[in-house]
């Protein structure tokens, strides 16, 4: 055996006895007639020991031992004097009686430490060297753990793990596909999915009631800390359940997911929200619901009074922030300039200081009375010594503007922590959204999302006002994932591909594989997409997603350490029928 154990296993119940470890140098220390060398491996550190007194050549030979240089060391565990009680294997060492270099190592780019010197393009590029590093390896374990847990859950609630095809047909719909030409079939390209959708509707009409796969899906768009051209999603399908059944499962499975991993326990349902009052109550579909600060309407409330910001204004509202009356002008003029930003686009901001004395003061306050001001207070819930913010302009950008502002606040006033989680459903999404630039609708979600039951009279009448029976899990203001209710009958998926525009001809090239399938009897069925990246970025308390993927893309999509996309060679270019034009 190369090794006896592993570097981080080690403790007093071992003095005395023979081991064998191999890993990494991690460093030395030369102290004279002693040296000590931390030595590394997934597991921990144990500190290796060569005295001068007891064996010079070997202790010369510790000298002489580089970072990263990998050796095997063999010798007896001791306990320390100078115990480090930040290792787990702190409290032994290890007499060294043998060293074995097996391999040398170049001087390190960075620092693998926990605390690097290493920029992120220098770390992406050494990738293999980064995962070396305590914190990049522990989001690894992570993702190893969270993904463990999801197939213990699912195997336990009777899902069956079902692989399905990575190439496959180019579908209209959604983000841009990844394409794959065919050398056999010149002129012909596969696409690699966006999700595995449409296949595991067919897994359904097979009969396989319960299916699931973590699977690696491909999105070709902009990226940002959440998004990354290829990721994994936790992918699940259901026969013979309705929404609440679908549900159900999966906030089980949440609620799994939280006690394995974060030994946190829910109890009861997740709240339920539905799109509009989401919308109108937080100016997001993915709402933070760890703090209140709801968005009140004052519309109504402002106008005819002169002002002319509130007068021409389609829409006006407004968040309470507690505790905020003493915010200076310097504080003030700050979030005028958050909410002027490009990203938010707000005209401006209007506030009212309710004073802790009960006086009321806006820098609006010459077009309006005391007792108008107080009805505003009043609107949005404040007291002495909250702070009121308004916006003003078109229905949908004011309510967005008002969701990062309060965002904003929420982090100003640390009402966002990081071990804290608000899960809940965000459901009854419009199934369709009115494109100006096409002139025709799109699905919101995708083709096969069922319309609501109680607005499929409207299909044909009044598409825009039709709900999806669809449904959004939504953590902490981030989208976990999503899924619906999927069309079943043939009749309705015809009349969902008429109202995107498809004709009979469009509909039949793109999906006539899937509108056979529902000829031979496809049952009522409906599933969900998690993100897994996303779970695993939330549960270790980070934002990105690349930090807890091995091998990421940067945010133009390259591979630093592969560096690709790359061109290929004029023989393959032959070989696959293509011509490349270059860009001027």
């Amino acid at each position: 055996m190369y090794r006896t154990n592993t570097c981080g296993e080690l403790n007093i119940r071992d003095a005395g006895k023979e081991v064998t470890l191999c890993g990494w140098v991690q460093r030395s220390r030369d102290l004279g007639g002693m040296t000590f060398v931390d030595l590394r491996d997934r597991y921990g550190i144990t500190q290796l020991v060569f005295n001068m007194d007891t064996n010079r050549e070997l202790c010369d030979k510790a000298r002489k031992l580089g970072r990263e240089f990998v050796v095997r060391a063999k010798g007896k565990v001791r306990e320390r004097s100078n115990k480090n009680p930040r290792l787990s294997t702190g409290d032994i060492e290890i007499e060294v009686s043998e060293l074995i270099i097996l391999n040398k190592s170049e001087h390190p780019p960075f620092t693998i430490e926990e605390e690097t010197d290493g920029g992120e393009e220098l770390r992406m590029k050494y990738r293999y060297l980064d995962l070396r590093r305590p914190t990049v390896k522990n989001n690894i374990l992570l993702r190893h753990k969270v993904a463990r847990e999801v197939r213990n859950y699912m195997d336990s609630a009777g899902f069956i793990d079902i692989e399905t095809p990575v190439l496959i047909k180019s579908t209209p719909e959604g983000a841009r596909d990844f394409v794959v030409p065919s050398r056999m079939q010149p002129g012909t390209f596969y696409a690699l999915p966006q999700s595995p959708q449409t296949l595991k509707q067919l897994l359904m009409v097979a009969g396989f009631d319960k299916y699931y796969q973590i699977v690696k899906c491909f999105r070709d768009e902009d990226l940002r800390a959440d998004r990354q051209p290829e990721f994994t999603q936790i992918d699940c399908e259901m026969s013979f359940v309705g929404r609440d059944e679908i549900l159900d499962t999966f906030e089980g499975l949440a609620k799994h997911l939280f006690r394995q991993v974060k030994q946190i326990e829910f109890n009861g349902s997740f709240p339920r929200l539905t799109y509009r009052e989401a919308i109108e109550n937080y100016g997001s579909d993915k709402p933070d619901m760890r703090f209140e600060m709801k968005i009140r309407e004052l519309t109504h409330l402002v106008r005819g009074k002169g002002f002319s910001v509130f007068d021409n204004s389609m829409y006006t509202g407004g968040i309470c922030v507690p505790g905020c009356a003493d915010y200076s002008r310097k504080l003030l003029d700050e979030l005028t300039d958050f909410v002027r930003q490009p990203g938010i686009g707000a005209k401006g901001l209007v506030y009212l200081k309710y004073g802790s004395d009960g006086s009321l003061k806006s820098s609006a306050d010459k077009f309006y009375t005391s007792q108008d001001l107080e009805k505003w207070a009043q609107a949005v819930g404040a007291r002495p010594g909250d702070l009121v913010l308004i916006l003003s302009g078109s229905a949908e950008q004011t309510l967005a503007a008002l969701s990062e502002l309060r965002l904003e606040m929420g982090d100003r006033l640390n009402l966002r922590p990081k071990d804290k989680f608000a899960p809940l459903w965000v459901i009854d999404f419009p199934l369709l959204e009115w494109d100006d630039e096409t002139n025709r609708f799109y699905a919101m979600h995708h083709p096969f999302t069922s319309p609501h039951p109680s607005d499929i009279h409207l299909m044909e009448t009044d598409p825009g006002k039709v709900r999806a029976n669809s449904y959004d899990l939504v953590i902490n203001g981030v989208e976990i994932g999503g899924g619906s209710v999927r069309i079943h009958d043939a009749a309705i998926q015809k009349l969902m591909f008429k109202t995107l525009g498809f004709t009979e001809t469009e509909a039949e090239e793109q999906f006539g594989f899937l509108m056979n399938a529902f000829r031979y009897g496809a049952p009522p069925h409906g599933g969900i997409a998690f993100g897994l990246d996303r779970w695993v970025a939330l549960l270790g308390g980070q934002e990105s997603i690349r930090d807890f993927i091995a091998f990421p893309k940067n945010n133009s999509g390259r591979d630093i350490m592969l560096d690709s996309p790359s061109e290929i060679s004029g023989k393959q270019l032959d070989e696959l029928k293509l011509i490349v034009r270059k860009e001027k």
